[in-house]
Order: structure tokens, then sequence, then C-alpha cells
């Protein structure tokens, strides 16, 4: 039998095998690297000419609604490049509305001079709105003299158009009193022993009435014994109004007392009992009878003051 040699030489030298993955690996790796400074550049550039677009349209948006806006941020990499017409148009339609809303809500709001008289539009000003300006005045006198019949002020209340007391005093008149006529006005000597006295309350009263609206029944009666004549224009009497006349079922010229007015409108009984009358009492229903005819009767006065301006 013959013998056969077989020589098989495996190089299979393990350091040489490792040197060649290595150099793969570096190759490789230094691709990726490449490849990763190139987006990264291409990246920064396209950011950059992004962040110019934005700010070439979001200067010309803000020179055109006449003030400065805020940029959107560079990072929002998901916005257009350029502004697009339709997008610029929308954003100027919407400052105009604005502008729009804003002038309406403006003109909206209505300006009363703080004098009654004729407004621009020929209407009356709303009390409603100025309620401050609008005060019910009621006095109650005590009688100096023989026999009392001199009337003198020993009390004054004012309520504001809510009903509000505003002012309520008693007060001492600069004369003896020989007549308290309580059976009317409610005032007994000892409310008048440490009273207010009548030149310092007359100086209260007058700096609240200054300047409003007074309104009070036979309001003359009131400012007699203040010694004092409130303008014309800003006084309402109620006992002088056909309106509330006519709501109550009364003559147009009848001058009817506060407590028929106030039983036939309200069906409600004031000035009641012994006691006397209460000057906060009177007031309060004062004002609410004004308030019964308040727009018809002042749309009236604007009607009858707009006409006489325009005859002067």
């Amino acid at each position: 039998m013959s013998a056969f040699n077989i020589t098989i030489n495996l190089d299979l030298n393990p350091r040489v095998e490792t040197e060649k993955k290595k150099g793969k690996r570096v190759r490789k790796r230094t691709g990726h690297v490449k490849n990763r400074r190139l987006l990264d550049t291409k990246s920064k550039q396209k950011s950059s000419n992004l962040w110019k677009e934005r700010s070439k349209c979001g200067a010309a948006q803000s020179h055109q609604n006449g003030a400065l806006t805020r940029h959107p941020s560079a990072r929002t990499s998901t916005q257009p490049k350029t502004c697009p017409p339709h997008r610029t148009a929308a954003l100027s339609q919407a400052a105009s509305l604005l502008a729009a809303s804003t002038h309406r809500q403006a003109a909206s709001i209505p300006t009363w001079s703080t004098d009654v008289g004729c407004s621009p539009s020929g209407a009356a000003p709303p009390s409603a709105g100025i309620p401050s300006k609008y005060l019910a005045l009621d006095c109650e006198m005590v009688g100096s003299g023989p026999k009392g019949s001199v009337s003198q002020l020993g009390r004054c209340s004012v309520v504001s158009y809510d009903g509000d007391v505003v002012y309520d005093k008693f007060i001492k008149p600069p004369v003896p009193v020989t007549n308290y006529r309580t059976r009317w006005s409610g005032i007994r000597p000892r409310n008048l022993a440490n009273a207010t006295p009548y030149a310092a309350a007359r100086k209260e009263i007058l700096r609240l009435l200054a300047g409003k609206v007074v309104i009070g029944h036979a309001v003359h009666n009131d400012f007699k014994v203040l010694s004092y004549c409130h303008p014309p224009a800003l006084t309402r009497d109620t006992s002088r109004i056909p309106l509330l006349n006519a709501k109550a079922g009364l003559a147009a010229t009848e001058c009817a007392s506060l407590k028929r007015l106030t039983k036939a409108i309200f069906n409600r009984d004031i000035q009641t009992g012994k006691g006397g009358h209460s000057s906060v009492e009177d007031a309060r229903a004062t004002m609410e009878l004004y308030k019964v005819v308040e727009v018809e009767w002042e749309k009236q006065l604007a009607s009858k003051s707009q006409s006489g301006a325009c005859q002067k």
C-alpha cells in the first residue's frame, strides 16, 4: 500500500487578521465622522437662511401694522422659509379687524357732560350711568318767633340715587325755637340739645349739593330754609311733574302731597303715626317717585333745552 503525504499550509496568523478588521473599522468610523460634519454644515446653513427669510418677513409685517412684532424662534424648522402672500394678507386683515373692533368698543361707551342740558345726540344722559350725580333732599322744620311761625331748619337728610343715606343730622337753629312742630317734624327738644350748629351744617349740605341734580318734593321750601338757590337746570321737583300726576291718576296741574303720590303709585303709606315725619323716609320716597318718570322726564327736559339753545 502506497503512502500519501498531504501537506496543508494554513496561514492563520491571528495578529494579521486582527489588523485587517481594525483597519476596516477605522475607515468606517472616519466615513461616519465626515458624513456627520457635512450634515451639520448643511443644517447650520439651512437654519441661517431660514432665519434671514423670517426676519425679512417679520420686518415687513411689522412696518405694515405700524408696531413691532415678536418673531418666531429659529428652532421652528417646520415653517416655510419665505412668508407666503396669503399668510401676509391674513395677518394684515386680522390686525385691521382688531383695530376696528377696538374703535367700535371705544365709540360705544357714552360720555356725558357733567352739566344737565343738551347732549350732542339730543338725548338725555341716563342717570343709571352716573347715579352719584343725583341726590334727593328733604328737610324738617321747627318754628321760631311768635307762635313759632317762622320756619327754621331742624333736620336735613340727603339720600343717593339708590336710597343710601348720604347726610342726616339734627341741626340747631341760630335763634331760639318756640315751636318744635313735633307732630309734623318728628323733632323734640332733646334732639337739638347737642345738634350741629346751623352755620356749620349749611356748609356741609351745600358742599354735597354743589354740581348735583337735586330732587325734592316742593323742594323750594327746603332751599328757602337753607337760604340757598340751586341752579334750575339741576333741580327736579316731584310736586310739579305732570307725568307723575298722570301715573297717579291726578290732574296734570294738581300739586299733590308726597304722601298721596306715594300711596297712589306704590300703594305704600308713609308719614304714619304720631311720631312725625322722617326726613330720610321722605327723601327716599321722593327719589323713588323720580325714578318712575326719570327717562321720559329727562327726555322732555333735554328736548326743551336743545330747542332753547337752537333758538338762541
